[in-house]
């Protein structure tokens, strides 16, 4: 069975955009995290976010829905990723401003 073919544009989706924006606030957030965190929570916060519109881009050329599906559970599971970090940033009160940010990406 020939999966459907679909042609996208990954920068017009909503989606990606969305995504985008969210690697820029997390860029703004982890800059204000604790200099010891530089290779921690920074650099996975940051790999995260990224990982997220990269995936739905990536997918989007794949050609194939089955595939695009694919590649946004993985976006998915990096969303859910970024939350969870978010979380441990707060309970170690390293970021006055993530109730605010967060709120915002939901």
């Amino acid at each position: 069975m020939q999966t459907e073919k679909v042609a996208r544009k990954h920068e017009k989706l909503e989606v990606w955009q969305d995504a985008m924006d969210l690697v820029t606030r997390t860029y703004q957030l982890t800059a204000s995290l604790p200099p010891t965190e530089k290779y921690g929570l920074t650099s996975q916060m940051r790999r995260a976010a990224v990982s997220i519109p990269s995936n739905i881009a990536e997918g989007s050329a794949r050609g194939s829905t089955k595939e695009f599906l694919r590649f946004l559970g993985i976006a998915r599971g990096s969303i859910v990723e970024l939350e969870t970090q978010l979380q441990i940033s707060n309970r170690l009160s390293y970021v006055e401003q993530l109730q605010q940010v967060y709120s915002s990406t939901n």
